[in-house]
């Protein structure tokens, strides 16, 4: 296939809508792009290529601090399964030793009123591990101030 290279040569005629095309394409801007007036290209190229690069750099901190945040909670989630698995086998070996009846109720009991204390416990540890991963993800992107920089370049 042979594609001229001249505008007069290349004129193509879309067969579905009839409509022409010649090789030159006009740029029509987006409404939502504000008009840059007096200053060179290239210093409009270099500070969005600045702004671009400081917002990669903060969100990939930004994620660091999440995977960081993520592995610790895993770690919190399986020392309170670890527990809790502990604290099941220690309620069956009391269990086995129970000579009557009301002992096994009493022994069960116990276990259930310590082990609802543990997860109340367990719970408030999860959510301040949470609440502090969260606050570490987003602290690289309030530090950088990433929208106020751009706010300023597109001024």
């Amino acid at each position: 296939m042979n594609i001229a290279l001249r505008s007069e040569t290349n004129r193509l005629t879309s067969r579905a809508s009839g409509r022409t095309t010649s090789g030159h394409f006009e740029a029509t801007p987006h409404p939502d792009v504000p008009e840059v007036s007096g200053a060179p290209k290239l210093e409009v190229y270099e500070g969005s290529k600045s702004a671009m690069e400081a917002a990669i750099d903060t969100m990939a901190r930004s994620f660091d601090s999440l995977g960081q945040g993520a592995a610790a909670l895993n770690r919190k989630i399986i020392e309170i399964a670890l527990q809790n698995v502990n604290s099941s086998f220690d309620l069956a070996r009391s269990l086995a030793t129970a000579r009557t009846l009301a002992e096994v109720v009493e022994l069960r009991a116990i276990y259930w009123r310590e082990h609802l204390s543990a997860l109340t416990t367990q719970a408030e540890e999860l959510r301040e591990l949470s609440a502090k991963v969260a606050g570490g993800m987003a602290t690289p992107i309030k530090g950088a101030r990433v929208t106020g920089g751009m706010d300023e370049f597109c001024e």
